[in-house]
């Protein structure tokens, strides 16, 4: 496809409020990621993460046999809101504050794939948010979104890390975008922050050390004793290692996506109600949010977690 039409697609994209798009070439592989991830598989870095295991992740042939090109999309998703400071509160990632970002970004994804469908009736479009085996991170840097930070996050120019990332697969050649170079350089505040040395290495997150795994993602009744002792009211989530980043510090924005503005209750949820919240009220509570993948269990788990270790 010509240069022209790879520009209607980024104009399009931006119409639909996406607030960075790239593109890269699906021919290219994605050798020296898919090697990082033999590695981190290797060493027993996902914990029970086993979809990560998935072979379509290390070729993206596999997912989409005819994928010519690779449309990354990014949507800024940060409010500046502070967190309370009292022990009573407990923390919620950014991430979850709002509405459900899988909802929010496969509506435009869907929106985007259409109107290329409807661009030629040769022409294929499937769109991915979080959802399927995609190296999201590494893909968008192929596409000039941003760069794979040292705490494992992507970090863009304009937004620093708090983006979600998308991505539209295509059998339609078109013009890439460069690659994104690094710009960490000797900088270590995410490593050096991270509470439970979840981060062994740049780039490299061992998720049985990390407070975001253990919160989201362990279905435990309870939670390991170096991972609890060190949690620091994280309830849902952790952002220690993007609270510290320069380039968030730096840059990050507001965002003008509606949806993605805090509901009241999760910026500052007592740890004592979460820690009694029946299963009813936690639907209630958490309609239409991507906290809902935490079990109401689990939430009672984590906030009682932190009730226990602030009464040593």
């Amino acid at each position: 496809m010509t240069l022209d039409f790879t520009l209607q697609i980024k104009q399009k994209a931006r119409e639909l409020g996406f607030h960075k798009v790239g593109i890269a070439p699906a021919k290219n592989p994605l050798t020296p990621a898919v090697s990082a991830l033999h590695s981190w598989l290797s060493q027993g870095y996902h914990a029970d993460m086993l979809w990560m295991a998935n072979p379509k992740r290390q070729d993206i042939q596999q997912i989409m046999p005819t994928v010519k090109s690779v449309i990354c999309l990014a949507l800024n998703y940060y409010a500046p809101v502070a967190r309370p400071t009292s022990k009573d509160y407990g923390k919620i990632s950014r991430y979850g504050w709002g509405r459900d970002y899988h909802r929010v970004l496969h509506k435009k994804l869907k929106a985007l794939s259409m109107w290329l469908q409807a661009q030629g009736e040769d022409v294929q479009a499937r769109y991915y948010a979080d959802t399927g085996p995609v190296q999201e991170k590494a893909w968008a840097q192929q596409a000039g979104i941003g760069w794979i930070a040292k705490n494992g996050n992507l970090i863009t120019r304009e937004y620093g890390s708090w983006v979600f990332l998308g991505e539209v697969l295509t059998n339609l050649e078109l013009t890439a975008d460069r690659p994104h170079t690094a710009h960490c350089g000797t900088c270590t505040r995410c490593m050096d922050a991270c509470p439970t040395g979840a981060i062994p290495q740049p780039a490299v997150v061992d998720a049985n050390r990390c407070i975001a795994y253990h919160t989201i993602e362990n279905r435990a009744e309870t939670l390991p004793e170096e991972i609890s002792s060190h949690m620091q009211g994280w309830v849902a989530g952790c952002d220690i290692c993007q609270d510290v980043c320069p380039w968030n510090e730096r840059f990050a924005q507001p965002t003008d996506v509606s949806e993605f503005h805090p509901y009241a209750a999760n910026v500052s949820p007592l740890l004592t109600e979460l820690a009694t919240l029946s299963d009813e009220e936690c639907d209630r509570r958490f309609p239409a949010s991507a906290l809902r993948r935490i079990k109401p269990h689990m939430l009672r788990r984590n906030a009682q977690a932190n009730l226990d270790e602030g009464r040593k």
